[in-house]
């Protein structure tokens, strides 16, 4: 696995701005290297299309993560973020997570709501010290290498 290179956070200079199109085949490679059962090209495509909200981080002209929020009627839902394998465990995921949380603000959301896997602890602990709570289990929500895996289906009330 690659390292991050031995340079202090702040010196590394990010940024996050909407996705575009053009992003779509960087995403997909890291989509690829996170999951065993990833979003396609078209999953990111149809949602572009959609008006979902969309964005990316990225540091020096490399996407190192992205997220995507579909809001309606008052209630948003986080249907993908992920940072890039050698980006993780330092902080950017809860980065996102703050800026996807402004967002559906920005889009008058009453709560927000995600699932993730049962097994995706880190993500269950993240979602769970950024004020998500647990709802329900989806049960064979996810396909898994040995079947179906169960979602744990989450809930954050805002206060915009």
């Amino acid at each position: 696995m690659n390292t991050l290179p031995n340079i202090p956070d702040y010196e590394i200079t990010q940024c996050l701005r909407p996705m575009t199109e053009l992003d779509l085949p960087l995403i997909q490679r890291i989509e690829l290297a996170s999951y065993d059962h990833p979003w396609t090209l078209g999953n990111f495509a149809d949602s572009l299309h959609a008006g979902y909200s969309m964005w990316v981080r990225e540091t020096e002209g490399e996407i190192i993560g992205y997220y995507i929020l579909m809001v309606a009627a008052g209630e948003a839902h986080l249907l993908n973020l992920t940072v890039a394998p050698m980006w993780r465990r330092h902080g950017l995921g809860r980065d996102l997570l703050k800026h996807c949380l402004r967002r559906a603000c920005d889009h008058h959301a009453e709560s927000v709501f995600l699932e993730v896997r049962t097994s995706n602890a880190a993500a269950i602990g993240l979602y769970r010290s950024s004020g998500f709570v647990d709802l329900a289990i989806r049960r064979g929500y996810y396909p898994a290498r040995d079947g179906r895996e169960d979602a744990l289906i989450m809930k954050k009330a805002l206060t915009c």
